[in-house]
């Protein structure tokens, strides 16, 4: 893989990543939604972030072998021990993940405008980047990471695994998963992580999934969109990162 197909295969997969991210969040959430108007909640919100992976992945993987995350980024250099593309990849995901908040942000325009009139403002930092339920710097990055841990392992296990997956997608390399089924594999385990251990801070387990919505979110004209609370960024970068360093490190003495 050449330098430029990382980056734009990292932009591409991380953008469509954050896009459905972003749209089902904003789905949920903003007034004159439709899922809003049927009381969709949580699970949906969990099945949209697991959809938003298997897209993103599948798009980007026959350039860049789809890595979408820092955290995963890292663990595998630790592995292999090869950092010269590191810094592509990061700077790939972070690009891409403020792109897809912008487009996430242009499919539902009139829904963030309609939230600014005054009897159906909702809070929309919610829409782009996580905050936990009980703030607690210490026990959230706790969960940051065991929780990055659980995504991680078994990400850099599936090529482990002979009879995981059949096939190459269209027939090239599908990167990091080892096979196509494997990428399907890999966003049903992220819809699981919501469901069963995203509740305490809303499981970023990705720095650029947070980060970079979150600065777009601070840059655009959102009505009643009130703060990005910079005093929690710094979690759902650090812990996912030390997430996949332990994964990384994991990884290595055992498999």
């Amino acid at each position: 893989m050449s330098n430029g197909d990382i980056f734009v295969g990292e932009v591409l997969g991380t953008a469509i990543l954050i896009m459905f991210g972003v749209g089902v969040c904003a789905a949920v959430n903003l007034p004159y939604s439709k899922a809003r108007a049927t009381g969709a909640g949580w699970i949906v919100i969990t099945f949209g972030w697991g959809f938003g992976v298997l897209a993103g992945a599948y798009a980007s993987a026959p350039l860049s072998g789809g890595h979408l995350n820092p955290a995963v980024t890292l663990a595998l250099a630790m592995d292999t021990g090869d950092w010269g593309t590191f810094p592509v990849y990061v700077l790939g995901q972070f690009a891409g993940a403020m792109l897809g908040a912008v487009l996430g942000f242009l499919v539902y325009y009139s829904q963030f405008q309609a939230n600014g009139e005054e009897d159906k403002a909702q809070p929309t930092l919610g829409i782009f980047a996580t905050a936990p339920e009980v703030r607690n710097p210490v026990t959230n990055i706790m969960t940051e990471v065991i929780v990055t841990v659980g995504l991680v392992l078994p990400v850099l296990s599936f090529n482990k695994n002979d009879g995981i997956g059949v096939g190459q997608i269209a027939g090239q390399d599908a990167g990091i998963y080892g096979s196509g089924i494997s990428i399907l594999l890999v966003s049903l385990l992220v819809v699981g992580i919501g469901l069963c251990l995203g509740s305490p801070t809303g499981y970023a387990i990705n720095p650029a999934r947070d980060l970079g919505p979150r600065i777009v979110h601070a840059v655009l004209p959102i009505p009643n969109k009130g703060t990005s609370d910079w005093a929690y960024s710094w979690v759902p970068v650090v812990g996912p990162m030390i997430g996949g360093a332990l994964a990384g490190l994991l990884f290595k003495i055992i498999y």
